[in-house]
């Protein structure tokens, strides 16, 4: 019995195991194409470098200010770095005026507006996006229009509804005879609870998860409340920490309508209490940017914890 050996291979020259060699035309293409890109990336970073040096000066600028005696501050051209550091800006910047009653009721007012948005706009959102019903587009078009009505053409109707609330502040069942909720914490609240925005935003981040899920949730036997809570929602964190971040810095950084709606020192916020340091006679710039500074401290702190669902959020927001 005979037995054949297999055949052995092919043999491969050398010439065809060796790469072969870029012509001398493509080694100057490769070549232009790299110093164009590199000039490229080059101009981008260039313009990134100024944006970011745009946005870092105003600032240090009020840093800086904020450590500077009352003579530098007169000066004239003004200095950028302070010639003395005025650490003592800070402490009696604070016993200017009741600031621990400005930051509680700042972050009371903002903490509230974050939870309720979070709560009622993801709830929206995800009805709009995954539940179907009559009229759901209307309701969708009525919120996109929202969102093109200026904040500040809403303050006189806003105003109005909180002055002449039934039944609150004194008044009678048609909103006469009392105050309604002027000078209190519902209108600090409630008028700022909900935007159109964080609905939209919602709406977006829902209708970009698989519809997958949806139904394999509903061969499980999961009603319509477990399918947002624990399938859907955990899926959309940078939503939430997107549209929790933006509510809160808004809601922070109010100025007029906690101004217009309260009158008592005790519902004062950190905004309308910097106001303090503004006085006929002239501004107290020192301790006005050592307020401002440690107002900002928080929205800093906050946005250096979320920055990574913050960024995740808006490079996401446009899927769909």
């Amino acid at each position: 019995m005979s037995t054949s050996t297999p055949a052995a291979p092919p043999a491969t020259s050398a010439a065809e195991v060796r790469p072969s060699r870029p012509s001398a035309s493509n080694r100057r293409d490769r070549r232009a194409r790299d110093r164009r890109r590199f000039a490229t990336r080059s101009l981008l970073n260039l313009f990134l470098l100024v944006g970011a040096f745009t946005m870092i000066v105003p600032f240090l600028w009020m840093i800086f200010t904020s450590l500077k005696s009352p003579a530098e501050l007169a000066l004239f051209p003004p200095t950028f770095w302070p010639q003395e550091w005025r650490w003592e800006n800070y402490p009696e910047a604070l016993a200017a005026a009741p600031f621990h009653i400005y930051f509680r009721n700042s972050f009371i007012i903002a903490f509230s507006h974050t939870a309720i948005t979070l709560v009622f706009a993801s709830m929206a959102g995800y009805a709009l996006a995954r539940i179907p019903f009559r009229g759901r587009e209307w309701i969708f078009m009525g919120i996109v229009a929202m969102l093109m009505i200026p904040t500040y053409s809403k303050i006189v109707p806003q105003f109005l509804i909180v002055r002449f609330m039934p039944l609150f502040g004194g008044n009678d069942i048609l909103g006469q005879g009392g105050t309604g909720w002027l000078n209190s914490w519902w209108a600090l609240i409630i008028p700022g609870g909900l935007s159109a925005s964080a609905i939209f935003l919602f709406r977006q981040f829902y209708l970009s998860l698989p519809k997958e899920l949806e139904e394999a949730a509903r061969l499980d036997g999961l009603g319509e409340y477990r399918i947002f809570a624990q399938i859907y929602t955990p899926l959309v964190k940078p939503a939430l920490a997107t549209v929790g971040l933006l509510t809160f810095q808004d809601s922070w950084n109010n100025f007029l309508w906690p101004l217009l709606v309260t009158t008592s020192d005790n519902l004062r916020v950190i905004q309308v209490g910097l106001a303090v340091f503004q006085q006929l006679e002239g501004t107290a710039w020192g301790y006005l940017m050592a307020g401002t500074t440690l107002a900002t401290v928080p929205m800093v702190l906050l946005f250096l914890f979320c920055q990574k669902y913050f960024v995740q959020g808006f490079a996401n927001a446009g899927i769909k």
